[in-house]
């Protein structure tokens, strides 16, 4: 049995550890070729501003005097160059931004390994295919591109770290320090021979990156005046470098220059996700090589930003982020960046039909060559025979094998556990669904011949079913602490805990001392743990703190709430009604609203479960031994018990894997880390101790997942069935499901989903682990039997 769990959780682990190798591997590869045009380019040097955090709408808006937020570059677009927007993709972040606009491929993925700091993978760049390129800005963004860049023709300029404030009082500084600066240079350039023989270069980049949009946005939101300004001192700051540079170089028409952003921005002031304010980025180009304004009748966009720039005359030319790069090598002739996906974008170009179709046909080669090298790659790790081309006659011969199948009651059990696992998939996303699933199982005993056999407990079961599918409609975020809840549910538990010792008394004799003792003790720590939440409450209103008698008395309760359970007896509702009872005592101390109630509806739904399971088990022709009430829990099962395993048990072992999602996620829980409540700790300390009350709260988190799996042991004892067997089968349902979101992690979008992603992978394959653990923890609890004093008695079946 030890090398069974070792074997499957090792195999666990390799599938755990293979999404990072297959998701979050880096999809660059190295030895490609250069590939550019022989042709000649129209430029001789290339200037890229990139204005950060600027969103197009913020650019191409008209200010609140009617006057254009940005003059010089409207009038760039109305008579010198092309604009259209530049649709990001996600990340929305200022590093994945760059290299995009810079490097021509998307977001590393491997950077996870990095905390999405940096790539962690060496790329080529147009910077690194230039012959030089000198460029000012923020040390973030330039030390990246200078990494990797090879040789001595790379220069990057940036001010201190530190600058990039945003509780400064003017950020617009980091502006206006790069428009200084290069200012200060070309000045220089005109006393430096050497410089000046280098500017005077083919093939040769100016990168400007201006921060202070961004900074203002984050500190400001981008409809303040600070970031509205900011846009309008860029705007000047852009015409005058245009100026300088056509002084400089004698107006020789040979400079070409591209304005966009790495990312836009929300109403908020932030950015990272795919909102249109975040992945709609101008872009502006104008200068050698790029076509004059298109007057146009009629656009092919028809959107608000359209409508509001009053540009609808003017043709817009919308481009993907990463093809602005071959754009800009194109450009000025250097060939592509090896690892660029980009398409060039053919109609910015002002130039022969023969140059187009030359650097049409270099992009493709240079993109076919990354495919090549690629494939080669994963043809030497690869086994030949496992190396093959698709085939599609294998589809066909899967959907002829499966039509030949016979329709039967077979069939039917595939199409519900399928179903069923998509439920269970989707209640990750929704909450809702579990919910759904709980209607159906509500009506279980309308299709089968319970409702004829047992209708009394039939009843029950709809009724606890229905009750329990309220829990994942209620709110997760921004509940409000509701003291009368909790108590309510503390009376419930005593009124239940009250009635199960009537019916004992009356059923059993032998029913006195010990055992009504204990339970008479149990109940006494509902009423202590109710009085200590009522008080606790209070006290915090009063602003007096945490009392000290309460904290003692609430850590004395969680203690002895793993221990009672061990001194009922093994008699199976005798010892479930036990562990309910210490479970809720510690439960009702960490509650602070209606999830009080949860576990309480859930054991009541757990109790007819095992009484339905068994009815069905009779109503299949399997004999019943022994009524429910008789059945003892024991750690020696005699394993000539056991029979055969059937359908039915296949949805034995689904009905847990809902139940335990249920536990999971009825009350929230892990469903959002907004869920974490710190009010659930203050019975027990109200000083911050994050790993104090991170165990505090993870115990209040596996409570229902005891409770679900101590059923489930009673479940597998009613039915006489192995619970290797069932175990197994859950198994395999929590492998599908991981399966599943194995195909549903990302590698793309937001860092948020990407994170979100990989989580719900984690926390299914995490299950399987959990269930050996948990599975562990039920036995314990329902089989081991404390005696305090004199010899235990021994349980015969």
């Amino acid at each position: 049995m030890l090398l069974f769990f070792t074997v499957g959780l090792l195999v666990h682990f390799v599938f755990f550890a293979s999404i990072f190798d297959i998701y979050f591997t880096s999809p660059l590869v190295h030895g490609m070729t250069p590939q550019f045009t022989a042709l000649p380019p129209p430029a001789r040097r290339l200037v890229l501003f990139v204005a950060d955090g600027l969103r197009a709408d913020a650019l191409y808006e008209f200010d609140e005097n009617g006057n254009p937020r940005a003059p010089f570059i409207r009038n760039i677009i109305m008579h010198e160059g092309s604009w259209g927007i530049s649709h990001t993709r996600v990340p929305t972040e200022s590093r994945p931004g760059h290299v995009a606009l810079i490097a021509g491929f998307y977001e590393d993925v491997s950077a996870v390994a990095k905390g999405w700091k940096e790539n962690p993978v060496e790329f080529d760049s147009l910077f690194n295919e230039s012959k030089y390129t000198w460029s000012w800005g923020s040390p973030d963004i330039l030390s990246m591109f200078a990494k990797g860049a090879t040789g001595d023709h790379f220069f990057a300029y940036s001010y201190d770290a530190n600058d990039e404030d945003f509780g400064a009082q003017d950020v617009t500084k980091l502006d206006t320090w790069v428009f200084d600066k290069i200012k200060e240079f070309f000045h220089a350039a005109r006393k430096n021979q050497s410089l000046f023989s280098k500017l005077n270069e083919e093939k040769i980049v100016f990168f400007l990156h201006l921060l202070g949009i961004d900074t203002n946005g984050h500190a400001h939101r981008p409809s303040s005046r600070e970031y509205k300004d900011n846009i309008k001192l860029v705007d000047e700051g852009i015409k005058e470098i245009v100026s300088l540079l056509k002084e400089f170089y004698g107006n020789d028409e040979k400079t070409a220059f591209v304005l966009t952003s790495d990312h836009g921005m929300t109403d908020w002031g932030s950015h990272g996700a795919g909102h249109p304010s975040e992945t709609f980025t101008p872009f502006v180009t104008w200068g050698a090589g790029i076509k004059y304004p298109q007057k146009v009748s009629a656009q092919q966009f028809d959107d608000t930003l359209l409508k509001e720039s009053k540009l609808r005359y003017w043709k817009r030319q919308d481009i993907n982020q990463a093809d602005i790069a071959p754009l800009m090598a194109s450009l000025i002739g250097v060939p592509f960046p090896l690892n660029s996906v980009g398409i060039l974008p053919v109609d910015y170009l002002n130039n022969t039909d023969v140059f187009k179709a030359e650097s049409m046909y270099t992009n493709a080669v240079q993109i076919l060559e990354q495919f090549k090298v690629k494939m080669t790659q994963k043809k030497e790790v690869t086994l030949p025979f496992l190396f093959t081309p698709f085939k599609y006659q294998v589809i066909q011969d899967l959907v002829t094998s499966l039509l030949t199948l016979p329709l039967s009651h077979f069939v039917g059990y595939l199409v519900f556990c399928t179903l069923g696992i998509e439920v269970l998939v989707l209640s990750f996303f929704y909450r809702y669904m579990l919910t759904a699933g709980l209607i159906v199982f509500a009506g279980w005993p309308f299709i089968t011949q319970l409702w004829t056999r047992a209708k009394s407990i039939s009843l029950s079961w709809i009724f606890f079913c229905l009750l329990l599918a309220v829990f994942p409609l209620m709110p997760v975020v921004g509940r409000k602490p509701d003291i009368f809840l909790v108590m309510g549910a503390g009376l419930m538990v005593l009124l239940l805990s009250l009635f199960v010792v009537t019916s004992l008394i009356k059923r059993k004799s032998g029913f006195v001392n010990g055992e009504l003792l204990l339970h008479l003790l149990q109940m006494l720590s509902i009423v202590l743990s109710m009085c200590v939440v009522y008080s606790t409450h209070n006290s915090l209103l009063r602003k007096q703190g945490l009392p000290l008698i309460n904290q003692i008395v609430s850590w004395i309760i969680l203690a002895s709430s793993f221990v009672l359970p061990l001194l009922s007896p093994t008699v199976l509702p005798e010892r479930l009604v036990s562990i309910l009872l210490s479970s809720m005592s510690s439960y009702l101390l960490l509650s602070t609203g209606y999830e009080a109630l949860f576990p309480l509806v859930l054991s009541c739904v757990m109790f007819v479960w095992i009484h339905m399971e068994q009815e069905t088990l009779q109503q299949c022709g399997v004999a019943r031994k022994q009524k429910v009430s008789n059945i003892q829990f024991t750690y020696n099962t005699d394993i000539s018990q056991f029979r055969q395993l059937s359908l039915d048990d296949t949805r034995r072992a689904f009905f847990l894997v809902f139940f335990l999602l249920t536990a999971f996620f009825g009350t929230g829980n892990i469903a959002s880390i907004n869920s974490f409540d710190l009010a659930s700790v203050y019975c027990f300390l109200t000083i911050f101790s994050p790993f104090m009350m991170g165990a505090l709260m993870m115990w209040k988190i596996l409570i229902p997942f005891v409770l679900v799996m101590c059923a489930f042991e009673a479940v597998q004892l009613t039915t006489q069935l192995s619970s290797k067997s069932l175990f197994l089968m859950v198994l395999v349902i929590s492998d599908i499901m991981a399966l599943h979101f194995f195909f549903l992690v990302k590698d793309y979008g937001s860092w948020l989903d990407i994170g979100t992603s990989i989580s719900h992978y984690v926390i299914v394959m995490s299950m399987t682990i959990v269930l050996v653990f948990l599975n562990g923890l039920a036995q314990l609890l329902t089989t081991k039997k404390l005696k305090l004093c004199g010899k235990p008695k021994s349980h015969l079946i």
